[in-house]
This record gives C-alpha cells, sequence and structure tokens, in this order.
C-alpha cells in the first residue's frame, strides 16, 4: 500500500472583523515559544506561507487514510490553538473571502523574488490549496502516471470546490481560487510527458522562459515532487471538513495505483491535449459538482454524479484492497450533496453578509478539531 501526506493552507482571521490579518508572524510565536515550534510529528508544526495572512499545516506519510485524518484534525488543533492565544483565528478556506487590499509578503528572500518577478500574479497568490502526496516507485513510474490521471483531476476539482467568494462577493464560481491560481504562468493543466526525459525537458524549459524560478515554482495540477519520491496533486481547493480531507487522499491514492497498474499492464494513457485539459478543469471550477464535468472516458459533457461514478468505479479494486471503500462511499455522497462552495453560499442567504459566511467558516474549521 502506497503512503499518502498531505499540506494544508489556512487563513489567519482576526474575529472582530472576519477579515484575514497578517498576524501569521505572531501565532509562529506563539508556537514556538509554548511548544518548542513543534520539533516532533508534523502535525505538531505550524510553516509559514508566501503572504502573513496564511499558514501551512502538513501530516507524515501513512499507509491508513484513518491515521491520515487523525494527523490533519490534530495539524489543525496546533494551528488553531497558537492562533486562539493571540486572540485569531484560522479558517479552511480557499480564497479571501472580503479580500485582502495589499498582501503583505512573509519574511523569505525567495518569496520577495518572486513578488519582484512576477509582480500582481503574485499578489492574486494568496489562496490556500490542498496538496496530496502519494509515494512513488521511481520517476518512470511517476511520470506514466500523471500521463494517465491527468483527465480525472479536474473531477478531483469539482469534488474540492471551497471557494466562491472573493473581495466580499460570489464570483459564480464554485472555485474561484483556480481562476485565481491560473495567473500563474506556470500553473494548471500539463499535457502527457511522456518519459522522465520528457518531464524533466519541460521542466527545465519552463525555468529557462522565466516561467519559473525553479522547480519549486512548477506549479502544474499535479506533479513529482522535488527531493521526494512522491507524485503531488496540487489542483484541490482546501477543504473545510477533515473528512473531506480523507475522501479526496484515499481516491488520488486509489487513481494513482489504478494508473500504474495500467502502465505496468502496457495500456496506453488516453492522451488528452492541453486545451481541452484546460476546459475540464473550468468546467469544474465554475460548477463544482452541481453542473456537468467532462467525462475523461468519453470526452463529453456528463452529469457531475455520473462522472464522479465512473471515478469510483475506475478505483473501486483500489479502493477496497486499501480499506477505503466504505469512507468515499460516505465522503461521495456527502459531497454531491454539497460541496464546501454550496455550504458557503448556504451560510451566505442564512446570515445574509460574507462576513457571516467567515463566520461560518471558522466556526467548522474550530469544530473539525475541537
Amino acid at each position: 500500500m502506497r503512503t499518502v501526506g498531505v499540506e494544508e493552507e489556512l487563513l489567519v482571521i482576526d474575529p472582530r472583523t472576519w477579515s484575514v490579518t497578517s498576524r501569521a508572524r505572531e501565532v509562529l510565536k506563539e508556537h514556538a515559544d509554548h511548544h518548542g515550534g513543534g520539533r516532533g510529528s508534523a502535525s505538531e508544526q505550524i510553516d509559514k506561507e508566501l503572504f502573513r495572512h496564511q499558514l501551512e499545516i502538513r501530516s507524515d506519510p501513512t499507509r491508513d487514510v484513518g491515521d491520515l485524518w487523525g494527523q490533519v484534525v490534530a495539524a489543525r488543533r496546533t494551528a488553531g490553538e497558537a492562533a486562539a492565544a493571540r486572540e485569531l483565528a484560522v479558517a479552511a478556506c480557499a480564497t479571501v473571502p472580503l479580500g485582502v487590499e495589499e498582501p503583505e509578503v512573509s519574511s523569505d528572500d525567495r518569496y520577495r523574488d518572486m513578488v519582484d518577478r512576477f509582480g500582481d500574479v503574485a499578489l492574486m497568490g494568496t489562496t490556500c490549496g490542498l496538496h496530496v502526496h502519494i509515494g512513488i516507485d521511481s520517476e518512470d513510474e511517476g511520470v506514466a502516471c500523471l500521463d494517465r490521471i491527468a483527465p480525472w483531476l479536474p473531477v478531483l476539482l469539482a469534488m474540492s470546490t471551497n471557494s466562491p467568494f472573493s473581495s466580499g462577493r460570489d464570483t459564480g464560481y464554485a472555485s474561484w481560487r483556480t481562476q485565481m491560481w491560473s495567473s500563474w504562468p506556470s500553473a494548471g493543466p500539463s499535457e502527457a510527458f511522456g518519459t522522465p526525459e520528457g518531464y524533466r525537458r519541460a521542466c527545465d524549459r519552463m525555468i529557462a522562459s522565466g516561467a519559473a524560478r525553479d522547480r519549486g515554482m512548477l506549479y502544474w495540477d499535479a506533479r513529482l515532487s522535488d527531493g521526494q519520491p512522491t507524485l503531488e496533486v496540487r489542483v484541490l481547493d482546501v477543504v473545510t471538513d477533515p473528512e473531506d480531507t480523507a475522501l479526496l487522499a484515499a481516491l488520488v491514492r486509489s487513481l494513482v495505483e489504478t494508473a500504474s497498474e495500467r502502465w505496468h499492464a502496457g495500456d496506453p494513457p488516453d492522451v488528452w491535449r492541453s486545451e481541452e485539459l484546460r476546459a475540464a478543469r473550468w468546467r469544474a471550477a465554475r460548477d463544482g459538482l452541481a453542473g456537468r464535468l467532462l467525462d475523461p472516458a468519453t470526452h463529453e459533457l456528463r452529469p457531475a454524479a455520473d462522472v464522479v461514478a465512473s471515478l469510483r468505479a475506475l478505483v473501486g479494486d483500489r479502493l477496497s484492497a486499501a480499506g477505503d471503500t466504505d469512507r468515499v462511499d460516505a465522503g461521495i455522497e456527502r459531497v454531491l450533496a454539497g460541496t464546501g462552495a454550496a455550504r458557503q453560499r448556504a451560510a451566505y442567504e442564512r446570515t445574509g453578509s460574507v462576513e457571516g459566511v467567515v463566520a461560518d467558516l471558522v466556526a467548522r474549521t474550530a469544530d473539525s478539531w475541537s
């Protein structure tokens, strides 16, 4: 069974205004002063992110999705308690609902150089994602899996959508984060690489063009991790319910395992052009699971529930082998009833304000670990 691990980005919120606040350094200092900075497990650590209204938490690699869920809960508790000690809060939301006029860059030479190079594009990188890492045996296997999972990534994005609000209004998208993040010249879907040499050549050319500062800035929807033996799926919005984190992690792992089996069996990938991959990604970002998605099996628009059912059928054997079937089936039923985007819009209907949406996000994030 392959290892799985996640990284989550969180917003730092001032509960007096429900706006983000550039006080992440205070949260990090609180944690360092009273918890030693978290020198133990990953769930005891908090890291800075590109901007000072963000934090990053992560899990250690594990083969048990139930254990991963527990680590995510513990990591959120680590961040939430440190924030509360400074009269702040954290929220698992993929965009800043009320907007941020002038985001402050974290104290880091690399981050400052990114903003200097990419200007206002970098200033749109105020979003929060969920990154899922799956263990791989070799670069050959990793590239083969990247090529085979690419058409399914928009389906996973649709299941994660959690960012309809930005700058105080409903954007009309289930994942506005996807639209903002796409401004980076190195972000988005990638066509099939074919071989490790093809993958390395694409990386080198992106960096040589100036579209990416280094390999860490190759923001493709899925990539090979730099310095770790993992395939990293980066297309997902951060989700508010850690059960949804576990659902997505289980599906990503089973999809990678299914892709690896097909590669070993000699089955060629269904190669999509980049235009169609972008169209599928846009459709998922706009409607989430509330409309239709491009079906990777047919290249045609079908009801989202039917496309999710196709994904479930494709990876069913691997879910069963991992013991993840019941968790995933319950999770699919849950997100089909309403993704994070639907829950945010429901909060707006209840409260009549985007501030009410943020208050609901803060409460639900706290409930996820308290």
